[in-house]
């Protein structure tokens, strides 16, 4: 699908939707509890739809209740409702046999988390997802689960299609995690395990560091025993340990909020986020951070946060490792900023659905705005942005940065696959629909 983004200037209030994070953490924690959970204001994203189609393969009862409630973040269906909660019956460590492959679509997150918690089971389980998905390895997080007795079978370079049977025999193991995806996949996995065992891992190398407290901040909740070295270099779990069944409201997601936020930075909003909670562990929050040593206005509230922009934005130097997901948004910002930007520490950043850096730095040509790459940074002379075409790879955040970039160009900008907004995002499009044909 190709979008056509006109500039014009965006104020007022945006609904953030929930957290991707917390909803597909929270989907596969009321999964593995024996008892009744109700997740309220989930994302309603195809990313969370994969995740719920795993855990009903898993298992899991689910039901959607969906009303005409106005406060929900979610977009509206064709008869004018959302969806406000999910109603999850697990089913413990008593994993479902499959009948089939696990389709998890794009959703990267659901397919690293996944393969750990399948390894809980004694059959089978072979897990596929899209063309970008069977382009994502996996070989980290399956040399771990090797190492503790799991039997695995991958694709090349151990990407998708990729086949797990469990179950878990304990031992010690090295994880370098280039994305954070593999030590949560092990963290939320292995507590299950048989009674008795002990998991120790050593991890040499840690990207995104602020999702792996996200887990651990989940695995506090339930009570799950466990050690960890204070700078997450190692950590040793124990077998023989229960999820239970867990309640409440999805918080509003910090990686989505970054885009309108960026709005207003670029345009001078003001821009309201409501429902945003500054004490939550998603890392993505340093984006308002970022924007601020920028030259915004950012005020916070117990209602929220509130962005404006009267001066100028400045370039600066930004270090991306604990928020990679931020880097095509930020790269838009500096490209509206005065001198240059650097965007550095971020090599994982082209591990991700695209290679972030490159695609960012091509398109972002297209509309005029100098890049440099380097091996693990994204250099960016700001400029003056102009209309044009471009492509936004099938990856819903540079779709929605392009579409961002868009509002304060010289002129329209058509983005080609548009749809893949909808991945996290599926409201963003339409929210800035005054521009869009």
């Amino acid at each position: 699908m190709r979008v056509v983004v006109s500039p014009h200037p965006v104020s007022g209030t945006f609904r953030v939707p929930a957290s991707k994070s917390h909803t597909i953490r929270r989907l596969l924690i009321a999964t593995l509890s024996s008892g009744v959970s109700t997740i309220d204001y989930p994302l309603d994203s195809l990313d969370a739809h994969s995740c719920v189609a795993v855990c009903r393969a898993f298992g899991a009862s689910i039901i959607e209740e969906r009303d005409f409630d106005a406060e929900c973040p979610n977009p509206p269906d064709a008869d004018g409702r959302r969806l406000t909660r999910y109603t999850v019956r697990g089913v413990g460590t008593a994993l479902a046999t499959p009948s089939e492959p696990l389709d998890v679509a794009n959703s990267g997150t659901t397919l690293f988390l996944a393969l750990a918690i399948a390894a809980l089971g004694t059959v089978p389980f072979t897990f596929t997802g899209d063309e970008q998905i069977r382009r994502r390895s996996a070989a980290p997080l399956l040399a771990a689960l090797a190492g503790m007795g799991v039997r695995t079978q991958a694709a090349n370079n151990g990407c998708a299609p990729i086949t797990i049977q469990g179950p878990f025999k304990g031992g010690r193991v090295s994880l370098e995690c280039p994305t954070s995806q593999y030590l949560s996949a092990l963290l939320l996995a292995t507590p299950l395990a048989e009674k008795d065992l002990i998991i120790e891992i050593d991890v040499p190398l840690l990207n995104e560091k602020p999702y792996i407290e996200l887990t651990l901040s989940y695995l506090d909740s339930q009570g799950i025993v466990y050690e960890k070295a204070p700078d997450f270099s190692s950590f040793r779990l124990y077998g023989g340990q229960r999820y239970k069944p867990m309640n409440g409201t999805v918080p509003a997601d910090f990686s989505s909020a970054a885009f309108p936020a960026c709005i207003a930075a670029i345009t001078g909003g003001p821009l309201s986020l409501p429902s945003l909670d500054p004490a939550d562990a998603q890392g993505d929050k340093r984006m308002f951070d970022m924007l601020a040593q920028m030259g915004c206005t950012v005020n916070w509230t117990e209602q929220g946060v509130s962005i404006s922009r009267n001066g100028p934005l400045r370039g600066g130097v930004f270090d991306l490792n604990a928020t990679p997901d931020l880097l095509p948004i930020m790269a838009v910002a500096a490209s509206y900023a005065e001198g240059e930007t650097a965007l550095v520490n971020v090599a994982h950043a082209r591990i991700k659905e695209t290679d972030r850096i490159a695609i960012m730095a091509a398109e972002l040509g297209k509309l005029g705005i100098c890049c440099t790459e380097r091996p693990d940074a994204l250099i960016i002379q700001g400029g003056k942005v102009r209309g044009g075409g471009v492509d936004g790879h099938d990856d819903h955040r540079v779709v929605m940065a392009l579409a961002v970039a868009a509002l304060g160009a010289s002129s329209p900008v058509s983005i080609d696959s548009a749809e893949a907004a909808s991945v996290s995002y599926p409201g963003f499009l339409h929210a800035i629909a005054g521009g869009c044909a």
